[in-house]
């Protein structure tokens, strides 16, 4: 299955809610599931012919795909690389759902982009496909890979003045987590700790997906 290449707007009026897919745009009047958004023109509403139908409220199951959806939409990964995340997280000791979202908040790309140097997770990614981003010095190109307690996620020097960084870094309004440590100017994140349930502030309801994949 190909990624998704459409218009990302459409994911977030389907899951009707802000999924912070295409940066900027997320926070202003232009994103249509803006609470601000009172234009009669708004489409605070599903995408599709029969979208303003889908408003209605749906079964037990349906919440829970929806939540699966979302959550897999937010970290822009497959529905294969999700399944088998979970099925992970199942294993190890604890809360499977916080299991879960502290490894996709382990992965690299999700790094890049809490760290402030991408406007989006999708941003994030490719600037560790174009190999912009060092782990411990050495660099990675893939954007799944699971930093651990104590890695150092660096930018590298070259790309330290391209544009796009820089305004992402003077523009962004977005707090750092506490479970990462800044130096160098920004331009270097260290891994202090995995993150607690508290320090992820997505909008899923974890258990949820719990349910959806023990059925």
């Amino acid at each position: 299955m190909a990624r998704y290449t459409g218009p990302v707007c459409r994911l977030c009026r389907r899951e009707r809610t802000k999924l912070f897919l295409k940066g900027e745009r997320c926070f202003s009047l232009k994103c249509p599931v803006s609470e601000a958004v009172t234009d009669r023109h708004s489409r605070a509403y599903p995408p599709g012919e029969h979208g303003r139908d889908r408003m209605r409220q749906g079964s037990e199951y349906l919440a829970q795909l929806r939540e699966k959806q979302k959550a897999r939409r937010i970290y822009g990964i497959f529905e294969k690389q999700f399944r088998n995340l979970y099925e992970e997280a199942d294993r190890l000791p604890g809360i499977t759902g916080e299991n879960l979202l502290r490894m996709l908040e382990m992965r690299l790309d999700n790094v890049v982009f809490r760290a402030g140097w991408g406007a989006s997770r999708a941003q994030a990614r490719q600037f560790v496909r174009h190999g912009h981003v060092l782990v411990n010095g050495k660099r990675v190109t893939i954007p799944s890979y699971r930093v651990r307690k104590g890695d150092r996620v660096t930018l590298r020097e070259s790309s330290r003045q391209v544009f796009v960084v820089r305004r992402n870094m003077d523009t962004l309004d977005r707090q750092r987590p506490p479970w990462l440590e800044a130096s160098d100017g920004g331009f270097s994140v260290e891994v202090l700790n995995p993150p607690l349930r508290d320090h992820i502030d997505e909008p899923v309801q974890e258990q949820l997906i719990v349910e959806y994949y023990s059925k």
